[in-house]
């Protein structure tokens, strides 16, 4: 396997920014299902072109939003816990011109807004209203890359373009754009008290991978719990093929209401408490930020010295300290991969790569970040190899610290933005390799605590 392609990221995706300091605190969980420890399950599933919208459903898979939420409805002294599914396969099998509860007219045959009316719609169903808050599910992602630039689907940094020379990204044809097939295996009991259900699929339409899946792409998210013990451990697995080099697959905790990362309508999620409503739409002043964290070893730096171009323009210390990135003596070069900067910026300090301008809705804001001792004290990898293959770790990440610390732009004179995370994303990315690639991933007891002041 040619790992130097594959991406293992910790992710937090931006729409906006908060940061507060304060002398006493108390923590609390975000999330409606704080660190998975809920038996009754909530997870849903949404597929994506390359800029984040549909194009076109996968024949006979219907719009790819899909949903898996259950409650137990009684429990026999012989038979044991019976689930109550809240979702119906009828329901996960909804396309385009099938209407549904809610389902507006303009919506019903627009093949993008359908999809995002699913997802509200899958929300109702599993929506929990037994906390503060109203949540609905753990979303899992999954991403095609492939960009077929004749088609003239992606706008560029919010903009409506035309097709143009193709070249850029991989595309191996007309079509290259689709929906996978998607395969549902409903959450059942498996023995006396184990859960199991999953998502699965390919890319490769024409392909049965019953019969294997060698030279397709595939991918694959299994959950399994004991019933009240511990948490639901998330099993990832992600293929690509020489049709489908770019791949990505990630689980999210999204906001509950408002707009998502990297979205332009509302959605639906886990994260309680915080939402995107701040944001407003507008997909040509919105920008979406990301912080990426790569635990591959062999993911080599590109920020150094001889390419600034690839560097934020400064590094921010625990003590608010800038150390500029022409400063070869002080710059933390190995803690950064990549920045590139938002596409409808207007007073961007030179030498700068701008941000792939077609992946989202609208423009976007990357900062890359690699394990290095300088992010030690915010419980990030500093070594690497962290984390890695026979490297299992609970992690214990100072999200909002961090973020407090990394540059994002903004026009000069201006104040300081506020920054709210609306979705934290745990998966790989796998970036356009030349053979197939495959990467297996665990996830377990995710959680995202806030710590808010108890006193003025």
């Amino acid at each position: 396997m040619g790992s130097h392609h594959l991406v293992l990221f910790l992710t937090t995706i931006v729409l906006l920014v908060v940061d507060c300091f304060n002398t006493a605190f108390a923590n609390f969980s975000a999330l409606g299902d704080p660190r998975m420890k809920r038996d009754e399950l909530r997870v849903a599933f949404e597929g994506w072109n390359f800029c984040n919208e549909v194009g076109k459903e996968a024949p006979g898979m219907g719009s790819p939003r899909a949903a898996d939420c259950f409650d137990f409805s009684s429990k026999h002294k012989k038979k044991g816990p019976v689930l109550k599914h809240r979702v119906s396969e009828a329901d996960n099998k909804l396309g385009v011109g099938k209407p549904f509860h809610g389902l507006s007219r303009k919506g019903l045959n627009n093949v993008d807004l359908y999809a995002v009316e699913k997802e509200l719609y899958l929300g109702s169903l599993c929506e929990d209203r037994g906390s503060r808050n109203p949540w609905q599910f753990w979303m899992v992602m999954l991403k095609n890359g492939n960009y077929d630039t004749n088609s003239g689907l992606c706008p560029e940094n919010g903009k409506r373009v035309g097709p143009f020379k193709p070249g850029r990204f991989p595309c191996f044809g007309k079509g290259c754009m689709n929906q996978p097939t998607l395969y549902h295996l409903k959450t059942s009991l498996v023995g006396v008290n184990q859960l199991r259900g999953g998502f699965s699929g390919t890319y490769d339409l024409g392909a049965d991978v019953r019969g294997g899946i060698d030279g397709i792409s595939y991918y694959e998210v299994v959950w399994e719990k004991k019933i009240g013990v511990g948490s639901w451990v998330f099993s990832h697995k992600l293929k690509t093929s020489k049709k489908y080099p770019w791949l990505m697959l990630y689980l999210r905790a999204d906001a509950t209401k408002g707009f998502s990362g990297g979205y332009h309508y509302d959605t639906r999620g886990m994260m309680e408490i915080n939402n995107g409503a701040p944001c407003d739409g507008d997909v040509l002043t919105d920008v979406t930020r990301y912080s990426e964290m790569i635990i591959n070893p062999q993911t080599r730096v590109w920020c150094s010295p001889n390419s600034l171009i690839s560097c934020p323009p400064f590094h921010i210390t625990p003590n608010n300290k800038k150390i500029y990135r022409n400063n070869t003596a002080s710059f933390p070069y190995g803690a950064y991969h990549y920045y590139c900067a938002p596409g409808n910026a207007k007073h961007l300090e030179q030498p700068v790569s701008i941000c792939d301008p077609y992946s989202n809705p609208q423009a976007q804001e990357l900062v890359q970040l690699l394990p290095h001792p300088i992010w030690a004290r915010y419980g990030y990898p500093t070594k690497p190899g962290d984390g890695w293959v026979g490297d299992p770790r609970t992690w214990e990440l100072d999200v909002g610290r961090l973020s407090s610390r990394l540059y994002f732009y903004q026009d000069p004179g201006t104040s300081p933005a506020k920054r709210i995370w609306t979705s934290i994303d745990m998966g790989t990315e796998v970036f356009v390799s030349d053979k197939d690639e495959m990467a297996e991933w665990t996830l377990s007891d995710f959680d995202v605590i806030l710590t808010t002041s108890t006193s003025e």
